[in-house]
């Protein structure tokens, strides 16, 4: 009767232990769940946080287009007259439009130099960008500002040469 005993233990242990098995891998896949979307809302609090920088952008820039005694505050635009002024600042609104959408993945980055090709077309944001550019060439390699500024920088060499520029940054890397 001993034996029956020890035998029926040494089974119930094995299926303990199974089940203890079994709890533990699921529990492992739900901490994996939970840790992907912990990942999801940081993500989305910080798309958030953007969004609403942006838009804090946005309204300081339009408070300068309404009042352009503002405009001196920035000063990035001295000595323009009030009409270039404005359109200097609608066309750094659109670039930011644009970069949103670049950035959040919103249009690929094909189809943005599509629109890219289409907005150097504007004089007034060709004067924009001179005005611009060497601000924006200076940006970190790595950040999404300075891809975009490369996708303007595509448009603008095709439409002037017909030939794409180099990318200062590929160019060591050759």
């Amino acid at each position: 009767m001993g034996d029956y005993f020890g035998g029926v233990n040494s089974v119930f242990s094995g299926i303990a232990l199974i089940l203890l098995v079994i709890t533990l891998v699921i529990q492992q896949h739900e901490l994996r769940l939970q840790r992907q979307e912990l990942t999801a809302s940081r993500k989305e609090l910080r798309r958030s946080a953007e969004a609403d920088l942006r838009s804090l952008h946005m309204q300081l820039t339009q408070m300068q287009m309404q009042d352009l005694s503002l405009a001196d505050v920035w000063n990035d635009y001295p000595g323009e007259t009030e009409l270039a002024i404005r359109q200097n600042l609608f066309a750094n609104l659109t670039f930011c439009h644009y970069l949103l959408l670049l950035k959040w993945e919103s249009v690929s980055e094909n189809e943005m130099l599509v629109h890219a090709r289409d907005l150097i077309r504007s004089p007034a944001f060709r004067r924009y960008w001179a005005a611009s550019r060497d601000m924006k060439a200076s940006l970190p390699p790595d950040s999404d500002e300075r891809r975009m500024f490369l996708i303007f920088e595509r448009a603008m060499a095709e439409a002037d040469h017909g030939t794409p520029p180099d990318d200062p940054d590929s160019a060591h890397a050759r």
